[in-house]
């Protein structure tokens, strides 16, 4: 049959316009404008430098500053993000107004992305409002006391008889401490187990143990899933693994299920509380606890590892945490025996412990690297400490790593790839700085009290940091 090549005009010209909007979503056509910063692009389309990126964060970084300077924009799965770099300009990144930069709009869709959860972009203020009245004061007390107390079901449940504490066990530490710092802060948020419902006190503390260890596993498999999930680059199979893993979250953590547990921290429940209030869907409240569990839990256990490998890997540093836990401990009136009570770690005895907090607070430099991203809602103008000012387009993204910035700024903290336990105190044995997290404390104070470990390999290396450990 013949063709009119005017007959197929209309189509030819509708394949070329999907081509070229094709391209131009893809960002194929976006070019530098004058008072931009510098434009990498990468070489593969929507992709940009995603592949790379991803697979060392630092490196990749360390490079385009090396290239361009303390300021440019690089494409990363579809998403132009503008990095800032310069520390002494961080301030006009933080300080930049909500309407212009917003880490709630990045948030809302990194959430729905990773978790399935669509907020109703009143969460901020929710978490805000629970968070001042059960992460501090007397309800932070509350939630150091479950804690402590779960802790001490997980660790000490098996220790019997003084003959028996003495034994010595081999197990691989990251995976101890994750399994460990993880599990307790699951049960201290979402509750424990009732003696209604199994029968006694140590049946459920037994199902309590059992319970966390299946959910411990699964949370790592998603944790290992994370990264290349947020960058939209997750192969057809690790998409159903991870839908397969969501359910299985948003199943165990649904309020229903909470019903039939015990001691649910007010921070959960005022949260799901507020949320329904506001007309959340219960299928959608039940999401959103998954999302608190995992920025609750997914980076303390590792951090605890890091800081246990470092003690041991400086004996000075060890033993001058360890003299000042066992002074805290005498101070309060308990001991540590065979056949005794357990230790009753307070929050004010977590208050009297500076050389601990300056240890964590070096490991934390050492090892945590964050990746601060705003979401860029109106055109606006960056004005750098020196004076240089760039103009960044609507609809990008702003970011900031200060890990190569600061963390490990020579200028800042001289010597910077050493561990200095004393870092963060004054010459006086205070310490500098008040930030922290309690539940790694808690659980390296009862480490020291309880326990005598070492390394297998005294001369083992200290390992890289994972940078699939990267976190938002």
């Amino acid at each position: 049959m013949d063709l009119n090549i005017m007959e197929l005009l209309p189509l030819f010209l509708c394949v070329l316009a999907c081509l070229f909007g094709g391209l131009c979503i893809l960002g194929f056509y976006r070019q530098r404008r004058p008072g931009e910063p510098p434009l990498d692009k990468g070489w593969i389309p929507w992709l940009g430098h995603v592949l790379t990126f991803r697979r060392d964060t630092a490196k990749f970084l360390q490079r385009m500053i090396q290239q361009h300077g303390d300021v440019f924009t690089i494409q990363l799965g579809g998403f132009y993000v503008t990095f800032l770099q310069d520390p002494l300009s961080f301030g006009a990144f933080v300080k930049e107004s909500r309407e212009k930069l917003s880490f709630n709009a990045f948030a809302k869709h990194l959430v729905q992305r990773v978790f399935g959860h669509k907020g109703t972009g009143n969460e901020h203020s929710i978490l805000d409002a629970a968070s001042q009245k059960h992460l501090k004061g007397h309800g932070l007390q509350i939630m150091t006391e479950s804690m402590m107390s779960n802790l001490q079901n997980l660790m000490l449940h098996h220790l019997g008889s003084g003959a028996n504490q003495n034994r010595w066990k081999e197990e691989g530490l990251f995976n101890y401490c994750y399994n460990i710092v993880f599990r307790a802060g699951y049960l201290a948020l979402y509750g424990n187990a009732t003696t209604q419902t199994e029968g006694d006190e140590e049946k459920a503390r037994a199902k309590d143990r059992t319970e966390s260890e299946v959910l411990f596993h699964e949370f790592r498999k998603y944790d290992k899933l994370f990264p290349n999930l947020a960058y939209g680059v997750l192969t057809p199979k690790g998409k159903r693994e991870a839908n397969r893993l969501l359910s299985f979250f948003w199943d165990t953590l649904s309020m229903e299920r909470m019903k039939s547990k015990e001691n649910i921290s007010g921070w959960i429940w005022d949260m799901s509380h507020m949320q329904r209030e506001e007309g959340v869907q219960e299928s959608m409240i039940d999401r959103h606890m998954f999302v608190l569990l995992w920025a609750s839990q997914g980076n303390t256990g590792p951090s605890s590892f890091w800081l246990l490998f470092y003690l041991m890997k400086h004996p000075d540093a060890m033993e001058a945490v360890r003299n000042e836990v066992l002074k805290v401990l005498k101070e309060s009136g308990q001991e540590v025996r065979p056949g005794g009570p357990l230790v009753n770690l307070t929050h004010e005895m977590l208050m009297k412990t500076p050389v601990l907090d300056s240890a964590v607070e070096e490991t934390l430099r050492l090892v945590a690297a964050p990746l601060l991203t705003r979401s860029v809602l109106q055109d606006m103008t960056l004005k750098m400490a020196d004076g240089r000012e760039f103009l960044i387009r609507k609809g990008d993204r702003m970011a900031i790593f200060p890990y190569i910035a600061v963390h490990t700024d020579p200028e800042i903290h001289p010597d910077p790839f050493t561990f200095k336990y004393d870092r963060f105190l004054t010459p006086e044995g205070t310490k500098k700085t008040d930030f922290y997290k309690g539940g790694k404390r808690q659980f390296v104070f009862l480490m020291l009290v309880y326990f005598d470990f070492e390394l297998m390999n005294p001369d083992e290396k200290i390992p890289h940091i994972d940078p699939n450990r990267l976190r938002y």
